[in-house]
């Protein structure tokens, strides 16, 4: 069992587009070693909250937060904050797989190269290796690494671009709906890569498919209208949820 450490501490968090309000008040623990699912209808805030967790909504016109989002205590709306640090420390997995038109093994290079963590060519063999290997990619890719990250698989490439996110040792990964692309058989890969990595990172991942969240998270929040409904035991949110909205959207009455 792995100890569960609090990472991200959101307190009453509001997300503004323009005069329209997307979040409401918004209140989340993020800690290691835990899944943390965010459910909900499509429109509900999700994806827009999951974005403040790494300032991605920085880079949408007319977006504003207020509240406190909290990585190991440090404000990272903080005027000092060096947000290409914060990306790297909380990564990010898209809905559709965007590897970079380079080769694998260019693919996984990027961030560490960036970062200067790598002292040699030795020094990023390993860390690229280390990368596909816990993403659960080495294997297939390893004596085709100069092909191009385009050419794999829909599956491959959303394995790809979890093996390029933590190749910078982030410590949070946030993933964006990472299996709504894939056929069943690549989501079950990556369900079980989550599986694995929540061994070493705070993982919080949105989908739109209750079965999942059901199967890979500990805990999950259900968002509805840019609020928080429900937050809590991911078993107990859907075996005995306690507000009725909750119980209404996991038994299909709407969503």
């Amino acid at each position: 069992m792995t100890e569960q450490k609090l990472k991200i501490a959101a307190r009453n968090v509001n997300v503004f587009y323009g005069a329209k309000q997307a979040i409401n008040d918004v209140s989340i623990d993020i800690s290691t070693g835990v899944v943390t699912a965010f459910i909900g209808p499509s429109g509900c805030g999700k994806s827009t909250f999951l974005r403040t967790l790494n300032r991605m909504n920085d880079t949408i016109a007319g977006c504003r937060v207020e509240g406190q989002i909290a990585l190991d205590g440090q404000d990272i709306y903080a005027s000092g904050m060096d947000v290409v640090e914060l990306r790297a420390r909380v990564g990010m997995v898209f809905q559709k797989p965007n590897p970079f038109p380079k080769s694998i093994y260019e693919n996984v290079a990027y961030g560490p190269r960036i970062h200067g963590l790598a002292g040699n060519k030795a020094d990023m063999d390993a860390i690229v290796e280390k990368s596909l290997r816990r993403a659960g990619l080495w294997d297939e890719v390893k004596d085709r690494l100069a092909e191009s990250g385009t050419a794999l698989s829909g599956g491959q490439q959303q394995r790809l671009c979890i093996a390029r996110a933590i190749a910078v040792s982030p410590e949070v990964i946030l993933m964006d709906e990472p299996c709504s692309a894939l056929d069943p058989i690549a989501t079950a890969r990556i369900e079980e890569l989550i599986d694995d990595l929540k061994e070493r990172y705070a993982i919080v991942i949105v989908t739109h498919s209750m079965q999942q969240a059901a199967r890979v998270s500990q805990r999950t929040a259900f968002f509805h209208l840019g609020t928080v409904v429900e937050y809590g035991v991911t078993e107990d949110i859907f075996t005995n949820p306690r507000e009725e909205r909750t119980k209404d959207y996991i038994t299909g009455r709407y969503g």
